[in-house]
């Protein structure tokens, strides 16, 4: 659980909560894309709010999508490509300030 693994592998933990399989998840240097699968809808969207991820597919393991931003945290990337966010990577906001006529 201390490498990042690009390819068709699906890790496997035991947990007793919802607490501890946060901290197993998160218990990690990279964050690229996360998992949960659940039958409980709003238990899904807690635990999709704690995960430490750039993308993360709720009971789906398909995430990638042209119009989404794709992009992670921690080792796993900063910036995001695609979709609107990752075209304001590449573009320079300048503000302008100055006094009432």
């Amino acid at each position: 659980m201390s490498q990042e693994i690009f390819g068709p592998v699906a890790p496997v933990i035991p947990f007793d909560d919802e607490d501890e399989a946060i901290r197993l998840a998160n218990d990690t240097e990279w964050g690229l894309v996360g998992y949960v699968f659940t039958k409980d809808v709003d238990r899904g969207f807690r635990m999709s709010e704690r995960v430490e991820v750039g993308m993360l597919g709720l009971n789906t393991g398909l995430v990638s999508n042209p119009a989404a931003p794709f992009g992670g945290v921690k080792e796993s990337g900063l910036g995001r490509e695609g979709g609107r966010v990752g075209i304001e990577e590449f573009l320079e906001m300048k503000y302008l300030a100055m006094p009432r006529a």
